[in-house]
């Protein structure tokens, strides 16, 4: 009798046996580790669908089960919680951790950097050869921008130099766009605050100022002085006498050897020895530092500067200690002379 009473309990907690069996069966096939020994990049673009993704990794060999990650999704909840972008997959997740991952991870940004004292057309380059960055405008060109923006006037200088973070397949144009709105917000900002009595009539002027002051400045903490220099010397009606724009008029067609027939060229009409007041239009991107310095120079006597060999400057009120100062740091240069401060050693 006893016998019968275990064969019918057998008989009886065979169903559940199997049940849980298979139920932790069916557990430890859903929780499977996939097959990616080291972090893998995949590419979700918009619109796409757990049931495609998954049939796309199971052919590129790390993903174990197609059909498993799809159950998973629907167990969890999770498979209407994936999002388009650049992500990095950890290895060996299982299902449901690359599920939760795929609903929760922000996508893998990129990121450039716009050089403040750099041309537009340097900036122009480092955006065509942006990695991962769609090239959606037909003419990258100073021009081309020009036309994009909408602008009037002269597109140097109109993208902010700063380090901007995009995702994949970003647009060029949306990179622009956002370069150029930082530029006149920034510049804003600073107008709206900017020291009284200064020698400009519009923002694109203050502009210009600081892309010379830019081009000028190999020390930091000079920027205002040099701006005080460029403002009293505009005030005064006298010529600002500034390389760098005689540099920038020439164009192309400068070698890297600044001559008395440069200084002397009337038709440069970036040629400040020759003409007086502003260049016509500014002559590299500007940063805030800059753009600050020029609504907010440095209060003093000093009409000229002349570079000491070392990145910074020798700043003079009256044209003989200026002279001296020349013959002292220009003419008699040192073997070691930099008109740009040493590299700093890490």
């Amino acid at each position: 009798m006893s016998r019968q009473r275990s064969l019918l309990a057998f008989i009886l907690a065979l169903p559940l046996f199997m049940l849980l069996t298979g139920a932790a069966a069916g557990w430890f096939w859903l929780n499977q580790a996939n097959s990616n020994e080291a972090p893998i990049v995949v590419d979700i673009p918009k619109g796409a669908t757990l049931s495609g993704l998954s049939r796309e990794w199971e052919s590129a060999g790390w993903l174990n089960s197609a059909f498993a990650l799809r159950v998973a999704g629907k167990v969890s909840g999770l498979s209407r919680d994936i999002h388009p972008g650049e992500f990095i997959i950890p290895a060996r997740m299982n299902n449901f951790e690359l599920l939760s991952f795929l609903a929760t991870a922000k996508p893998r940004t990129y990121r450039i950097t716009l050089i403040e004292g750099r041309p537009l057309i340097d900036a122009l380059t480092v955006l065509s050869e942006a990695e991962h960055v769609r090239q959606d405008l037909p003419d990258l060109t100073p021009a081309g921008i020009a036309a994009f923006l909408d602008l009037s006037a002269d597109p140097e200088a109109q993208l902010y130099p700063d380090t901007y973070v995009y995702y994949r397949d970003e647009p060029v144009s949306g990179l622009i766009t956002q370069a150029h709105e930082r530029l006149n917000q920034v510049l804003m900002e600073e107008w709206e605050n900017r020291a009284p009595d200064l020698p400009y009539k519009t923002p694109y002027e203050a502009l210009i100022m600081a892309s010379i002051v830019e081009k000028e400045t190999g020390v930091a903490s000079e920027r205002p002085v040099i701006a005080g220099v460029f403002v009293r010397r505009l005030q005064r009606g006298m010529r600002l006498e500034t390389d760098p724009t005689v540099i920038y008029g020439a164009g192309n067609g400068f070698d890297g050897n600044l001559t008395r027939a440069h200084l002397r060229d009337r038709s440069n009409k970036y040629n400040t020895y020759r003409h007086k007041g502003l260049p016509p239009g500014p002559i590299a991107l500007a940063g805030r530092a800059a753009i600050h310095a020029a609504l907010h120079p440095a209060d003093g006597t000093e009409l000229y500067f002349v570079a000491k060999g070392d990145g910074s400057h020798y700043f003079s009120s009256t044209l003989e200690e200026h002279n001296e100062a020349v013959r002292r740091y220009q003419l008699k240069r040192r073997s070691d002379y930099r008109s740009s401060p040493a590299p700093q050693e890490n």
